[in-house]
């Protein structure tokens, strides 16, 4: 199975891919796509390689070669970065669903119209959208000026009643207990009714911002019961 060339779907914009997964997408065997390039700069992100490549090292169609060779055997593709939906989605998400895979797109909700087009096609089945940090912070920890657009993409999943998940990293640095509280009233205020997953900094030597480990944690006992929250 290929893509039609005429949609420069050829490109070699994928940094790398895993084989195999069951944790991260709920329920289901899959593959995680990696695809090259951010928007974002986030000071806890130890994805550097990925982050800053220019280029990957696999096609859409090799991906797709890949997958030929999986079917029956996974159940999904999660469609990772790096930020995926700095790339065409919409040719390749339909032809990873015409192969009988779910997806399940990982994003910083930076193209809300991508997202939303994906989702009005079916082409997308779960998603899980990181809140990188409170409006005041956004700009701060992410190095960038994409909270609206991350807003609007979050508003669009809650108006759609879709299967979704909204996740915070969480480093002592950059995120405290006031700022989580912060996140679950906005995430409250907008009807927010799934899980909210916070998560805590992986310390793996590399990050863009040189971050030591999270010595102080969060504070549990003084986070808001407000919406139901679970912790990785």
């Amino acid at each position: 199975m290929s893509i039609n060339k005429e949609n420069n779907l050829e490109n070699k914009v994928i940094y790398d891919y895993s084989s195999f997964t069951h944790l991260d997408y709920p329920n289901h065997l899959a593959c995680i796509v990696w695809f090259s390039g951010c928007n974002m700069r986030c000071d806890y992100c130890y994805n550097t390689d990925i982050v800053f490549a220019k280029g990957g090292k696999y096609s859409y169609n090799d991906i797709l070669k890949f997958l030929l060779t999986r079917k029956n055997l996974l159940d999904a593709v999660v469609l990772s970065g790096g930020e995926a939906t700095g790339h065409k989605l919409v040719e390749f998400c339909r032809a990873i669903k015409n192969m009988g895979f779910k997806i399940k797109l990982d994003t910083n909700g930076t193209n809300p119209m991508l997202v939303k087009e994906l989702l009005d096609l079916n082409l997308l089945d779960y998603i899980a959208l990181d809140y990188k940090a409170p409006k005041e912070k956004f700009t701060q920890i992410t190095h960038s000026n994409k909270y609206e657009e991350f807003s609007n993409t979050l508003d669009i999943l809650i108006k759609m009643d879709f299967d979704f998940e909204v996740r915070t990293t969480v480093h002592s640095d950059l995120l405290q207990t006031d700022d989580i509280n912060t996140i679950i009233l906005d995430l409250e205020k907008r009807g927010y009714k799934h899980i909210y997953f916070i998560q805590e900094f992986l310390d793996t030597g590399n990050n863009i911002a040189s971050l030591n480990a999270n010595i102080n944690k969060l504070k549990k006992s003084f986070l808001l019961n407000n919406i139901e929250i679970y912790f990785r």
